[in-house]
């Protein structure tokens, strides 16, 4: 995959490949497509072009929200070790003293990866406005994974299919907001999004050429615009 990004140094753009894509420096090739000096009346910047066809892809682990494939959905759920049993012990907790009414099943199992299911009458309080509830149970998920000497492993929540109905919103959202950007030849902002959200938009896009992406704001939280960049 071809990424691009803009900063006001080589160093700063290469920090923010990295951070977006969730990879170390040593696992994409970097392209300088323009350098702007720092002048009187201009400031300076850099822009980089990244490889990532032999990398290894890994979004943030504290917000990897990826589902498994279909053949994969379906496991076990109760705890068969020791981790789990208190990985699903600390989440329920955690919810019950929310104030919320919870149980917790395990939903699969893949290499350094478990899926954790919610089941609550109040999934939509547990979920909250474009999951960000659900991005911070499963952050604390993933912090107490480390603390148990796990972390390697990531930890993915999910209820009510939430994950697997955000891609799927994500997608018809990128591609709704191309079809825009041709029609006005303007660029459009979209929603802030966790880095997982960001780079399915970036993905999404990346082969229409006619239309480009960028991540705009600072935080984890950022915005992506795409714009309209003519004929291809």
């Amino acid at each position: 995959m071809v990424y691009e990004y803009e900063a006001k140094t080589e160093k700063e753009a290469i920090e923010l490949a990295a951070s977006e894509l969730g990879l170390e420096r040593d696992q994409f090739d970097v392209e300088i497509l323009e350098a702007q000096k720092t002048g009187l009346f201009k400031k300076g910047y850099v822009r980089i072009r990244v490889h990532t066809e032999d990398a290894v892809e890994r979004v943030d682990p504290e917000f990897d929200g990826r589902m498994p494939k279909n053949e994969r959905l379906f496991t076990d759920p109760l705890p068969q070790d020791e981790f789990e049993k208190q990985l699903v012990d600390f989440i329920a907790s955690v919810i019950r003293k929310m104030g919320y009414e919870v149980s917790v099943d395990v939903m699969f199992r893949e290499d350094h990866k478990i899926g954790i299911r919610l089941n609550s009458s109040h999934s939509s309080i547990l979920i909250g406005k474009k999951g960000k509830n659900l991005d911070a149970l499963q952050l604390l998920a993933n912090v107490y994974a480390s603390k148990l000497g796990r972390g390697d492993d990531r930890i993915v929540l999910d209820t009510e299919n939430y994950r697997i109905r955000r891609e799927e919103s994500l997608v018809r959202l990128a591609y709704t907001t191309a079809d825009k950007v041709r029609t006005t030849r303007n660029s459009l902002l979209l929603e802030p999004m966790n880095p997982f959200e960001r780079r399915l938009i970036h993905t999404t896009l990346n082969d229409i050429g006619d239309v480009e992406t960028k991540s705009e704001g600072e935080g984890l939280y950022k915005q992506v615009r795409v714009i309209y960049k003519g004929v291809y």
